[in-house]
């Protein structure tokens, strides 16, 4: 059992150990944020669809809607062996909380490293109905502050998916002749039809498969503006607004909206166009802001050219961009002076 408590008659924790292949990586050797993201979100997808089927009732499986921000602690490189652990954490009526880790381990030295951490929230859908959220079993607490904690922090994700899906309406459109170190310079889209391979038993895109595909882009922007060797140091929370269903075509866009001097911010979306015997028209599927640091040839952190903001509403996002930017800073470093003192 767990010490967070248990997760009912369904497993609490699980882990599952992949080895890092030469094409889940860069062209540097570093493994790609992407292919972290998707083992995450596998491991999530995993325990979450176990719990929610633990009891009797209608089956189903869970579907990702939400990713809280995630730091990638330390890169990964091809040859090490990713192990990824996930725990239930707290489950609402119709949601599951997962916390998962992923560390990385030198098999010829066996020195071992944390790479990342990150939360995840599911909901579990109706195999018979794609539209259907049915109840989530309850978890059992070891002790009443747990399942005070993971009902704040429910409610703080609710918020917050709510708020970002209303400012969802901005749309990319290319710029001719652009000046280097533009928005527009680096500014790229894909365009991705969904297959089989994609999607879940309910035929919807598995969440990990979108962010692997966000994080390509978001990548593409970010070398795009510095010509150098890019990794991915974090992303910002992951709103799933709208399922994908087999046969869409998604379009996935990326821009810059800041830099400080080490680090890039880029915004990343995906907007999904239905069947085309569908009424519903293109809509906006996921969002995310993902943090890029550029790095020499020897791994060194390289400073980053400074965006040039041009229109009213670059300089607004570049604002917005660097607000998020003084927070997350002044969260690390608020996180690293307890550690500092023991």
């Amino acid at each position: 059992m767990s010490e967070r408590g248990a997760a009912g008659p369904g497993p609490a924790a699980m882990q599952v150990c992949r080895i890092m292949r030469p094409d889940d990586a860069n062209v540097a050797g570093n493994v790609h944020g992407g292919t972290v993201l998707k083992m995450i979100e596998e491991a999530g997808a995993i325990i979450s669809t176990r719990h929610c089927n633990c009891r009797a009732g209608e089956p189903c499986v869970a579907a990702l809607a939400r990713v809280e921000r995630t730091d990638f602690l330390s890169p990964m490189c091809i040859g090490e062996v990713a192990t990824v652990s996930a725990e239930i954490t707290y489950t609402s009526k119709h949601s599951v909380e997962v916390q998962v880790s992923v560390l990385s381990e030198n098999i010829l030295t066996g020195a071992k490293k944390v790479a990342n951490k990150a939360t995840l929230w599911y909901v579990p859908l109706s195999l018979k109905n794609v539209n259907k959220v049915v109840e989530v079993p309850p978890m059992q607490y070891a002790r009443k502050e747990q399942e005070d904690e993971g009902r704040k922090r429910y409610e703080e994700q609710k918020l917050d998916r709510l708020e970002t899906k209303q400012r969802n309406g901005d749309v990319i459109f290319p710029v001719i002749n652009p000046e280097p170190h533009t928005v527009g310079y680096s500014q790229s889209s894909l365009i991705h039809l969904v297959g089989p391979s994609d999607c879940t038993l309910l035929g919807f895109v598995h969440g990990g498969v979108t962010m692997k595909l966000m994080d390509e882009v978001a990548g593409i922007v970010a070398a795009r503006h510095c010509k150098t060797n890019i990794v991915t140091a974090s992303v910002d929370a992951i709103n799933f607004h709208e399922k994908i269903k087999k046969g869409s075509v998604i379009t996935v866009s990326g821009r810059m909206t800041f830099t400080s001097n080490k680090s890039m911010e880029i915004e990343v979306f995906v907007d999904a166009d239905p069947f085309v015997d569908e009424p519903q028209e293109r809509y906006r599927a996921v969002s995310a802001f993902f943090t890029y640091v550029s790095l020499s040839k020897e791994g060194k952190p390289l400073p980053v050219p400074q965006l040039l903001a041009e229109t009213e509403d670059e300089k607004r996002r570049f604002e917005e961009g660097k607000g998020r930017y003084l927070q997350s800073k002044a969260k690390r470093q608020a996180q690293a002076q307890p550690a500092a003192r023991q």
